[in-house]
C-alpha cells in the first residue's frame, strides 16, 4: 500500500482594516468607527496606524510620536480585535499610504489588508501618490463624514459604504478646547483622558 500523503489545507488570510490618522489625540469617534468596521463581515480585526506626518497636514501641531502610540495602546487595550501599529514610524517621511500598503504587505504576507477612511479622505483621494493602485488592488471601506456626499468615487467598485453614526467630534476640536481649559473627559476614554491629563497636554492655548 503506498503511504498516504498529507497536503496542507490551504489558510485564509486574515482579513485586516488599516486605520490612518494623526489620532492627535485618539478619542471616541475613531473607536466608534474602528469598531463598527469590526462588525462587518469578513473583517478579523481593525489596525490603528498612527501616522509621523500627513503630507497634506502641517506636522507643528503633532504630540511626539510615542505619545500618540502609548495613548491609542492604551485606548484600545480592552479589544483584542483592534490593534495599534507602528509601521509608518519606522518609514521614510512624509508618509505616503501606498509605501505604507508595500511595507505591510512584505511583513504580513499572511494578511489581507483593506483600508478605514472618511468620505472627505476619499473625495481627496486622487491627490495621494499612486492612488489608482491603491483603488484597484484594495478594499476602501468608507464611514460619512459631513460635506463630502457627492463624491463621484462612492461607485468605485473598490468602495463600500459602511453606516457609521456621523459624528462632528474631531481631534483638533478637542485640543482647542483643552487650550480653553473646558472639560473634554466624555470625548475621551478614561485611559486617554488620564494619560492627557497627568501629561498635561494641549493646555497651551494654540
Amino acid at each position: 500500500m503506498l503511504p498516504t500523503t498529507h497536503y496542507p489545507l490551504p489558510t485564509k488570510k486574515k482579513s485586516t482594516a488599516l486605520f490612518f490618522g494623526s489620532f492627535n489625540p485618539i478619542h471616541v469617534g475613531h473607536l466608534i468607527i474602528a469598531n463598527t468596521m469590526l462588525q462587518q463581515e469578513g473583517i478579523d480585526e481593525v489596525w490603528l496606524v498612527p501616522s509621523p506626518q500627513n503630507p497634506l497636514k502641517e506636522r507643528s501641531t503633532l504630540l511626539a510620536d510615542h505619545h500618540r502610540l502609548q495613548m491609542a495602546q492604551r485606548a484600545v487595550e480592552d479589544n483584542y480585535r483592534l490593534r495599534v501599529c507602528d509601521i509608518e514610524m519606522h518609514l521614510p517621511v512624509p508618509s505616503y499610504t501606498v509605501v505604507t500598503l508595500a511595507a505591510l504587505a512584505e511583513k504580513y504576507p499572511g494578511r489581507e489588508f483593506c483600508l478605514v477612511m472618511g468620505s472627505d479622505n476619499l473625495a481627496t483621494l486622487h491627490r495621494w501618490r499612486n492612488y489608482e493602485y491603491i483603488l484597484n488592488n484594495y478594499c476602501l471601506m468608507v464611514y460619512p463624514r459631513p460635506g463630502s456626499e457627492r463624491c463621484e468615487l462612492r461607485n468605485h467598485p473598490s468602495v463600500t459604504m459602511v453606516d457609521v453614526p456621523m459624528m462632528d467630534i474631531s481631534s483638533s476640536y478637542i485640543r482647542q478646547q483643552i487650550a480653553a481649559g473646558k472639560d473634554v473627559r466624555y470625548l475621551l476614554t478614561e485611559p486617554v483622558y488620564r494619560y492627557l491629563t497627568e501629561m498635561h497636554f494641549y493646555e497651551e492655548r494654540l
